[in-house]
């Protein structure tokens, strides 16, 4: 692809508006910058788009977003599934509102009916509401915990799910296929009203997803104990949250629920945190200082989509907030269901439950105590959904609860990815339960580590950007293929799985099996003294990712482990 070229064509052309070609005029001089604009176009990656927002073929503007629009468009038309129609959300951030408005109207003038939210919505609702108004596909506008100056662009299937292996990739021909953005159709909002194309839709689905969520609670008695005691903190990260994540936690008769008052209303600028992220630390400093002068027992955060979720808990010992990583709170939710189901007699004799290969071991350990399945799938929450189909198409297992280490979660079937807002719910539900005891959170999951093991994972993340950081990310995972290690420091190496060519080489026996998960281009070392790594590039960031996990024989030992192991790793991929 000639960069300059392309580059030149948009500064030209009348296709683009003035203020598109404005912008790109001023670039001139700066090859750097006119070389990450133009170098590629903006990969329809996992379930769909997310860059950085501004003008340019690899950047989340009108055109890219109008073009991955024309292209789902004529997916949906090809496949005469276009009655049904498209459910669209979008969360705070900058032009989610003009992007999610954008593409209802390319999607009417095609032909296809829209429903789209009155105001911004956390994307777990948009997952629920596929399948709720019975569409053929949803789209959410959002980067998720991005950086402000990005935005996305997901696509869901029927069945409330991220898109999958074969839709996905027929989506990608028919958006590869369009050449030129004035093969890009649209329309006015007032004739697409008139026509019944144009759809707003709100309360109805909040309200049918709020029942739902209710459904879900297991111990509703304890919470009506506790709820005058029980003192939470909580913060949207100026995302799409707040709303929801009140009205439950209100609705289940939760009293002190003090929401950040700086951080409560949407700003996509998320002007008082650097990352809004509820995995970094530093998210969480305005409401740590809320938590200390209310004395709270639970910090939560979710992302700006509200798919995620954070928590700092007490340490009764200390008085000291602890933040819990996305495995000990998935963790903790898994045991809480499965204890408090088999302790009312609700726990199905085909009961499953489903982690990541990334996600904590210590799942398999907890499986085995309720004598419940464990299923393992790849990364990516679109994954654990399509196990949860399989599971209704063969009507083999009951999905209770799928987890990934990424502080991602869905508790029930109610809806097809993460929802931050149900594992909000739940997580109070687990405190209120703790304070009824006379415990804490903290206090119940070094229970946890006591009875089955000091399981500990971490993340070694290495941020490559730009056209030169895409051949860095490809070379590192080719060396790491092409020369696989015997020996992570301490740890001598068992078996390599290899899911980019669907192979397990077994080092101990010699012998190569099939591995039983889709391709992936996904490298993972099973450990002796039961270590693991994992290294996979990034599928929504310019990253390689490295996983670690341990088992140590206290908590300072795994710490220490850990630590050892995320250095050896490191050393190894450079």
């Amino acid at each position: 692809m000639d960069y300059l070229k392309v580059y030149e064509d948009w500064c030209n052309n009348e296709v683009f508006d003035e203020n598109t070609r404005k912008e790109l005029i001023n670039l001139k001089g700066n090859d750097e910058e006119i070389k990450d604009r133009f170098y590629k176009e903006l990969e329809f990656g996992t379930a769909g788009l997310r860059g950085v927002i501004g003008a340019g073929t690899n950047r989340m503007n009108k055109y890219t977003v109008g073009k991955a629009t024309q292209g789902l468009a004529n997916f949906i038309v090809k496949n005469n599934v276009q009655d049904k129609g498209v459910v669209i959300a979008y969360d705070s951030r900058i032009m989610s509102d003009e992007f999610s408005e954008q593409t209802a109207l390319i999607l009417n003038a095609n032909g296809i009916k829209t429903y789209l939210f009155e105001s911004l919505r956390p994307t777990p609702v948009l997952s629920f509401s596929v399948r709720e108004l019975k569409c053929t596909a949803g789209i959410v506008i959002t980067a998720s915990h991005n950086p402000p100056e990005y935005n996305g662009y997901k696509v869901y299937w029927q069945d409330g799910a991220q898109i999958s292996n074969p839709i996905d990739k027929g989506i990608m021909e028919e958006i590869n296929k369009i050449k030129d953005y004035s093969e890009i159709k649209t329309m006015n909002k007032e004739e697409a009203t008139a026509k019944g194309l144009f759809n707003i839709v709100g309360k109805q689905v909040d309200d049918r997803y709020i029942e739902e969520l209710k459904k879900l609670v297991i111990n509703k008695e304890i919470i009506d104990e506790e709820s005058d005691e029980l003192k939470i903190v909580y913060t949207p990260l100026h995302g799409t949250g707040a709303v929801m994540a009140k009205r439950i936690l209100s609705e289940l008769g939760f009293k002190n629920i003090f929401v950040v008052p700086e951080q409560e209303k949407p700003d996509g600028r998320f002007p008082t945190v650097t990352y809004p992220n509820p995995e970094d630390p530093k998210a969480f400093e305005l409401a740590l200082k809320l938590a200390a002068e209310k004395d709270a027992d639970i910090i939560l955060a979710n992302d700006p989509d509200a798919d995620r979720i954070g928590m700092f808990v007490k340490n009764p010992k200390t008085g000291e907030y602890i933040l819990f990583n996305g495995n000990m709170t998935g963790l903790l939710i898994a045991d809480y269901i499965l204890s408090s189901r088999k302790e009312k007699g609700t726990l199905p004799a085909n009961a499953a439950i489903i982690k990541t290969i990334v996600s904590s071991n210590m799942t398999e350990e907890i499986a085995k105590y309720y004598n419940v399945k464990l299923f393992e799938v790849l990364t990516g929450f679109k994954n654990i959904a399509e196990k949860i189909r399989q599971f209704e198409v063969d009507h083999s297992y009951d999905c209770l609860y799928g987890f990934e280490e990424s502080y991602g979660c869905l508790i029930g079937t109610h809806a097809r990815d993460k929802d931050g807002i149900v594992a909000a719910m739940m997580l109070c539900e687990i405190a209120a339960v703790c304070k009824k005891n006379g415990i804490t959170i903290y206090d119940r999951m070094i229970e946890m580590y006591e009875k089955y093991g000091y399981y500990k994972e971490g993340q070694v993340a290495v941020t490559l950007k730009g056209a030169d950081g895409a051949v860095k990310i490809k070379e590192m995972m080719e060396k790491m293929r092409n020369n696989p290690p015997k020996q992570i420091g301490e740890y001598t190496v068992l078996a390599v799985r290899d899911y980019n060519f669907g192979k397990i080489n077994n080092l101990v026996e010699n012998k190569v099996v099939e591995a039983d998960l889709p391709k992936s281009n996904v490298l993972y070392y099973e450990l002796d003294k039961d270590a693991w790594c994992c290294i996979r590039p990034s599928g929504t960031e310019p990253k390689v990712k490295m996983y670690i996990g341990i088992k140590g024989n206290n908590l300072e030992d795994a710490g220490t482990k850990l630590e050892e192991l995320k250095k050896a790793m490191a050393e190894i991929a450079e």
